[in-house]
């Protein structure tokens, strides 16, 4: 017996309007969409400069998912290829009506020291609908929780659906950090510096204007005048030398905040908002433990508020603090135990970014992924393109 392995086409099947052949061809790309930006790959734009200048404001790149291996949906009921809000309507764009807990598949490897990351604000909890782009816990330091809420409609989210932030990852679980007069410390060896990362620098001159042409072929911003011919310039590390060399250029100083000095601003104190007993600064911090899974630390009145956003917000135990004892689930503890792994992550723009050094540690459940190449870039206009950057990895423009 033969068998045939065609099948003879029916002349009389009703063949699919062309409306409906549409639909079927948007709901196939919708779907294969969502599968490659969910667990293989999503395209991200850098909308500030924090990352100055190893990457640039209308950077688009992509970000791999499986780097540090795809994270399952933990909201799943959403409306695709939307993060959470609906475009031009506005709301949300998600359900909570299903939860999912936690869970990342296999990848090709975690999260390394110096990798440039994509991760769900930590501190994006909570969000003043009116300024979605602030701080929700940093605007209740400056104006107090009553006056933000009473006047401001406040949204809460679900884990991947805080807003997307984009660091350099400069402590992984287990290293010891510190911050000397703006250099960092990694286990008590200097950090790595790159050449496009950027800080602040006091230029002295005498009274000649610096070269156009220098500040323009080298992207330098008009420095702000602080003094008699002294200007605050925002310097990548390649171009301090380059400065110095400048005709009527003096002297370049670093400058940073000293240490031991925290801010009189609410709104600008750092991690963990704690001037009695952490006197830190953007520029001078530590040391500390990156906390590890499994690692346990003694917990006192004293160092309870650095990791009382851990126990509560990120490891969802109950925590009450009475007569300088704490409680955790109900029982008197004295130590504690980490239940996830957690990050450091700080901008390359030192003195522009809104970082660990303002909201802490990075939880591994809020790890999103590697960001891998930029594909498109360009400057104020699209028609200005960035012809050097275009398909180069990020490791690359970072050197």
């Amino acid at each position: 017996m033969r068998l045939a392995f065609w099948k003879k086409k029916d002349e009389n099947k009703k063949k699919k309007v062309w409306w409906r052949e549409w639909i079927d061809a948007l709901v196939f790309a919708v779907v294969a969409a969502t599968i490659i930006r969910t667990f293989f790959i999503e395209a991200y734009t850098i909308p500030t400069g924090s990352m100055e200048g190893s990457l640039l404001v209308n950077d688009y790149l992509f970000v791999s998912k499986m780097a540090y291996g795809p994270r399952t949906p933990m909201t799943p009921l959403a409306v695709p290829l939307v993060h959470n809000t609906m475009p031009l309507t506005g709301g949300k764009s998600y359900s909570e009506a299903v939860k999912w807990g936690y869970h990342r598949w296999p990848g090709f490897g975690k999260v390394e020291r110096y990798d440039v990351v994509v991760f769900n604000f930590p501190n994006g909890d909570t969000v003043v609908a009116e300024a979605p782009d602030q701080d929700y816990y940093q605007l209740c330091r400056m104006y107090g929780r009553n006056a933000v809420v009473g006047a401001n409609t406040i949204i809460t989210r679900p884990i991947d659906k805080k807003e997307n932030y984009i660091k350099r990852c400069m402590g992984i679980p287990g290293d010891k950090l510190e911050q000397r007069n703006g250099v960092i410390y990694v286990n008590d060896k200097p950090a790595e510096v790159f050449p496009h990362a950027k800080s602040t620098y006091a230029v002295q001159t005498n009274g000649q204007y610096i070269s156009e042409e220098f500040m323009e072929e080298n992207d330098i911003e008009q420095g702000q005048q602080v003094g008699q011919n002294i200007f605050m310039f925002s310097l990548e590390n390649e171009d301090v030398e380059k400065m110095k060399k400048q005709p009527g250029v003096l002297a370049v100083q670093h400058y940073t905040q000293k240490p031991g000095m925290s801010s009189t601003n609410p709104g600008e104190w750092t991690y963990p908002q704690d001037t009695a007993n952490y006197k830190w600064n953007v520029d001078n911090f530590g040391p500390f433990i990156v906390p590890k899974k499994g690692a346990t630390v003694a917990l006192n009145a004293q160092n309870i508020s650095f990791y009382r956003r851990i126990i509560f917000n990120y490891e969802g135990n109950k925590l009450e603090e009475r007569d300088g004892k704490i409680f955790i689930n109900g029982q008197e503890v004295t130590s504690y135990t980490f239940k996830m792994d957690y990050y450091w992550m700080m901008g390359d723009n030192r003195h522009n970014s809104l970082d660990s050094r303002y909201w802490g540690f990075v939880p591994e459940d809020h790890i999103v992924g590697k960001a891998s190449f930029v594909w498109l870039s360009h400057k104020e206009s699209l028609f200005k393109l960035r012809w050097k950057r275009l398909f180069h990895s990020v490791s690359s423009l970072s050197k």
